[in-house]
């Protein structure tokens, strides 16, 4: 049996989706815990100016796709070899009558509630929505405006 090929460290991009499926299932797991994102609520979006977020244990989502949309849970498990996140009470009754943690994909939730207990995570949300508000209360349009009063004329 042959050894599993390393994770190559100098790999860069590749259009071939073989090449990038390599890449993916040969990665280690702290690469493979920033490809679980999600997106956010739309009011977490507006309060922290940001489209998506790792998730984590602790953080509350909402199914968005499949057959069970629209249920809402706290994340109890994220497995990082299979890239995939457990939401509790989303179980599989199997035919015996055993329940199963449901697997989703995290693609398929969207973060209503985040876990803000990490203090570096706090800190990084935290700092992103500043610099968002100083965009937005500084005059940066004057630009898009004196384009358009030339246009105008």
């Amino acid at each position: 049996m042959e050894k599993k090929k390393s994770h190559s460290v100098a790999w860069k991009t590749s259009t071939q989706p073989r090449k990038q499926r390599k890449y993916l299932y040969n990665a280690p797991l702290h690469l493979r815990q920033k490809l679980i994102h999600a997106h956010l609520s739309k009011e977490l979006r507006l309060k922290y100016g940001r489209r998506s977020a790792q998730v984590r244990q602790g953080d509350h989502v909402k199914l968005v796709r499949g057959q069970h949309r629209n249920k809402e849970g706290k994340v109890e498990h994220v497995d990082l070899k299979e890239g995939s996140i457990f939401v509790a009470g989303l179980d599989f009754v199997k035919k015996d009558g055993s329940k199963v943690p449901l697997s989703i994909a995290p693609s398929n939730v969207v973060v209503t509630v985040l876990d803000l207990a990490d203090k570096k995570r706090k800190q990084k949300f935290e700092f992103k929505s500043t610099i968002q508000t100083q965009k937005t209360s500084t005059p940066s349009s004057t630009h898009s405006n004196t384009v358009l009063e030339k246009k105008k004329k």
